[in-house]
């Protein structure tokens, strides 16, 4: 890894005083994309107003922004579709998944995956009924459920509690070897940990682009398919932006014969352009660079933290392979801990029942942030900060 590449804060608004460890559920705010959103508002919509689609290329603007995120997953151009939103694009992989493999009835997952999967595969199965099932085993003993009676495997690389994480190579072996479909979920891989999708061979995989890709809240997702089965992918969400001609205005519905084919709605530009913008940082760095660096990062914080806080239990795994690019801790008074660290300028995020979350993104983070924010932390707990009653009333996003 070159010393020139990482980190790149100069790329970066944050806000002084604040080391920022939550990048992998909201990513800060890319210098230039503020600029970008207005004059997409201001020029292309203001001043060009609907010949915006031809003059400013709108209406490619999914497909080049799929492609800058194919690069960052192991993908070829022009498989990625870009828009929606995560859940719409769960559903989407899931039901085409189900009608590639229709004498089966089982989708498996695992117990630690995130909600929104779980319950767009609950729903789906509520709709279509005929006796499917959602199975989902605890995540160490995912391999040993996948039987012939699985028709589609449905896994988010890495846990978001803990940043627990998929062997994927492995366990699409094993899903292809029963005959299954495989679904991967990258929310907490793309832009974090090296994806290998076009090695896995990996039918679909799915992802948001507003944790490490920087796109902002609300960012669109994305949907990955194989190149070699796309044709015979058949949309449960049958758009009219994934339509062969959608200007043609057919009353059949006739997919495109791309990716593309899994577009749903309008696309939002001023999202997309801020995402496409975003996507800029990366450029002339490797994923390989960034996960050595992720290693270095969260190796020295487990180290500081231990050493100075014993009250908090290392939630995430040890070993630094097997975890994603968060580390997360436990503790009895989490959520009011996170309070009172937020309040003094580090910020992570809190899940339920007892964790800490810290992200690591070496793009806009360095040794000197990781070793100031472990002693913020060593202060909180040792000094009990997090008794302040300020800090004991739990607010609707933690």
């Amino acid at each position: 890894m070159s010393g020139k590449t990482l980190p790149r804060k100069e790329l970066f608004d944050l806000p002084e005083g604040v080391i920022y460890l939550d990048g992998n559920s909201l990513g800060p705010l890319p210098r230039g994309a503020a600029e970008r959103a207005l004059d997409v508002i201001r020029d292309e919509w203001g001043g060009e107003l609907i010949k915006a689609w031809n003059s400013a290329g709108w209406i490619s603007l999914p497909k080049r922004v799929g492609d800058l995120i194919a690069r960052l997953i192991g993908a070829p151009e022009g498989s990625v579709a870009t828009g929606d939103t995560l859940s719409i694009k769960v559903y989407q992989a899931l039901a085409a998944a189900l009608r590639m493999r229709p004498d089966r009835r089982v989708i498996l997952s695992d117990s630690g995956n995130f909600p929104t999967d779980l319950y767009m595969a609950q729903g789906l199965i509520d709709t279509i009924g005929k006796e499917y099932e959602l199975r989902t085993p605890a995540p160490e003993e995912v391999a040993g459920a996948v039987t012939d009676e699985v028709a589609a495997v449905m896994l988010t690389h890495v846990d978001y509690r803990s940043g627990r994480m998929h062997d994927m190579a492995a366990i699409t072996a094993r899903a292809h070897e029963a005959g299954a479909v495989m679904i991967w979920d990258l929310a907490h891989s793309a832009g974090a940990v090296p994806v290998d999708l076009t090695a896995c061979k990996a039918e679909f995989a799915v992802g948001c682009s507003y944790k490490y890709l920087n796109g902002g809240p609300g960012a669109p997702a994305f949907i990955y398919a194989r190149p070699d089965i796309v044709t015979d992918v058949q949309p449960a969400l049958a758009g009219w932006m994934g339509h062969d001609a959608p200007f043609a205005m057919e009353l059949g519905y006739r997919p495109a014969m791309s990716t593309e084919r899994l577009r749903v709605g309008t696309p939002p530009i001023i999202q997309l352009s801020i995402l496409q913008q975003a996507l800029t940082v990366w450029d002339g760095v490797e994923m390989a660079d960034i996960r050595a660096a992720s290693i270095a990062l969260s190796e020295r914080f487990i180290a500081e933290v231990e050493a100075r806080c014993p009250q908090l239990a290392l939630a995430s795994p040890r070993a630094a392979e097997a975890r994603g690019s968060q580390v997360s801790f436990a503790f009895a008074h989490g959520y009011a801990a996170m309070q009172a660290l937020i309040d003094r300028g580090v910020i992570g995020d809190f899940r339920a029942p007892n964790i800490m979350r810290f992200g690591f993104t070496p793009l806009y983070l360095d040794e000197a942030d990781i070793v100031s924010a472990a002693e913020t932390i060593e202060d909180v707990i040792s000094n009990e900060l997090w008794r302040d009653a300020k800090y004991q009333s739990v607010s609707r996003v933690t």
